[in-house]
Order: structure tokens, then sequence, then C-alpha cells
């Protein structure tokens, strides 16, 4: 089955207190790289969402954004009293040194002096890091489901460009008579052009020719090209990721084709190997995407 390694899912939750929601997106990447944007309270459990994002997407740029918003005031404080009173006889000591008067704001002024009013830090309870977790594990099957969607779309199209390649190669076929035709001209008159007449043996020439003639074949070419598009084919119909693989057989197609170009010896026939390599760039192209 064809998965794109592009995609985006995203889930949410309602807790007593507060509301959770969590943003996955991936991008194309060969190897699985992930970035964790989360609150302090769930750092804790930072392991256990990597482990998680690797087994459920494999491979792919994984953003994971974890956003909580509070249904009321729920932040808990801690008032350091021993603290704020050795602040005011500073400040009080202070005054009496400058001859001013401390002020009637001075409670305010205290109050936001460093460590003295702390937000006391939340514990992470299993409930709700079991609703977190649910969350990111829905997340991740949305980021699937997206995937293969965008997989049938590329797999189409992969599948075309195949088809395409091998309906240029059937059309080889109409330039081979032709091409070994000219091929023996030009390699005759060249030799009459540069051997004086009549002292060419016609049957060592024969056979020069022929085994010159069996250097250029392309029908083995011809072959292996037309089994890795089919094997390319049903490859795409497999339910494993198959991304690499297809990576494999588009090599192996681009050495044959490259192949025939090299042996060609003829413009048609070059025009169509042309043809051939432009769809399977694009094909390699389309592949980097590919889980």
């Amino acid at each position: 089955m064809i998965r794109s390694m592009t995609g985006f899912g995203r889930a949410s939750a309602d807790l007593p207190e507060k509301s959770i929601t969590v943003e996955i997106k991936s991008l194309n990447s060969k190897q699985f790289d992930a970035y964790l944007r989360m609150p302090p309270l769930y750092r804790e459990k930072e392991a256990e969402l990597r482990l998680m994002l690797s087994s459920g997407l494999e491979r792919g740029k994984i953003e994971l954004n974890i956003n909580v918003d509070s249904n009321g005031d729920i932040t808990s404080y801690s008032f350091n009293r021993i603290l704020a009173r050795q602040y005011f006889e500073e400040i009080k000591s202070l005054s009496q040194e400058l001859g001013i008067s401390p002020g009637e704001d001075l409670v305010s002024v205290l109050v936001r002096m460093p460590d003295v009013l702390k937000a006391e830090q939340a514990e992470l309870t299993e409930e709700e890091w079991a609703q977190v977790s649910t969350t990111v594990a829905q997340a991740i099957e949305k980021l699937n489901s997206f995937r293969i969607a965008e997989g049938k779309v590329l797999g189409k199209d992969l599948s075309e460009r195949v088809h395409k390649i091998q309906k240029l190669l059937d059309g080889v076929a109409q330039f081979e008579d032709n091409r070994i035709k000219i091929l023996r001209e030009r390699i005759f008159r060249q030799i009459e052009e540069a051997v004086p007449q009549g002292s060419i043996d016609m049957n060592r020439f024969e056979q020069e020719i022929i085994y010159y003639l069996e250097k250029l074949d392309i029908t083995e070419e011809k072959i292996r090209l037309d089994k890795h598009c089919k094997y390319f084919l049903d490859t795409l119909g497999e339910e494993d990721n198959n991304g690499k693989k297809l990576g494999f057989i588009s090599q192996e197609m681009g050495r044959e084709i490259n192949t025939l170009g090299s042996k060609a010896n003829d413009a048609d026939m070059q025009k169509i190997v042309v043809l051939m390599k432009d769809e399977l760039e694009k094909i390699k192209e389309q592949l980097f995407n590919i889980l």
C-alpha cells in the first residue's frame, strides 16, 4: 500500500479543568526525526511520546504540538512570608537611611519581589496522562489516514508514468530493422572509402558485421526493462511500506534505459529514450515523498 510521507493529524480532549489539543505534522525525511513542543508538565513523558511517534509513523520529519487551555483559574501559589519580611526590613532600613517614606503600596511591591510569590508546579496524574496519550494516538491515526489518501493519488500517478514507459518501449520495435540496415550501410561505406576496391573479404566482413551488431543488440535490455516495469507495478499493490523498494527498482529501470540510449545509434530511438528518462525522473521525484 502506497502511503505518502507528508500528512497532518489533529485530535482534542476535554478534561475537568483543561482542554488538550494535539497536532502532528509530517514531512519528507530519509530517517525518523521528531520535534516535540509541549507544556513542561509533560516533559517527563518525552521518551514515551517519541516511541509512540516512531512506531506509529516510522519515517519522516515529525512535529508534535500539545496545547493546553485551562477551563478557569486552577493555578495555585505559595507565598514566602519569611522572604517577604526580609525584603520589608531591608526596604524599611533603606527608607530610614534616605529619610523617605516606604509608601502605602509596599505590599504590592513585596509581592513582585523575586521568589516571594511562586506558582506551584502541578503534578501529572495517571488519569491525565492516559487521556493525553490517547489523544496523541488519535492524532497519529488521523495523520496515517491522511497519508493513505495522499498515497492513493501518488500511486495512480506512478502507475500512469510506468505505463507510459512501457508504451514508449513498445515503440522502439518499429525502428529496429531500419536501424540495423542503416548501420550495415554506414559501416560498408566507410570501409569502401578507407580500403581499396575489391580487396574486401566479404565473408570476413559479414562475420565482423554480425559481431558488431550483436554488441549493439538491445533485446536483453528491452526484456529487463519490461520486467522491471511490471515488478514496479506489482510492488505498488503490496501491503507493506515500499518506498525504498520502489526506489531500488527505479534505479534498475534507469540502468536499462541508459543502456538502450548508448546502444541506439538511431535518432528516433534516442528520442524515445529521452522521453523514457523524463518519465523516470518524475517517478523518482515522487518516490521521495513515499513512505
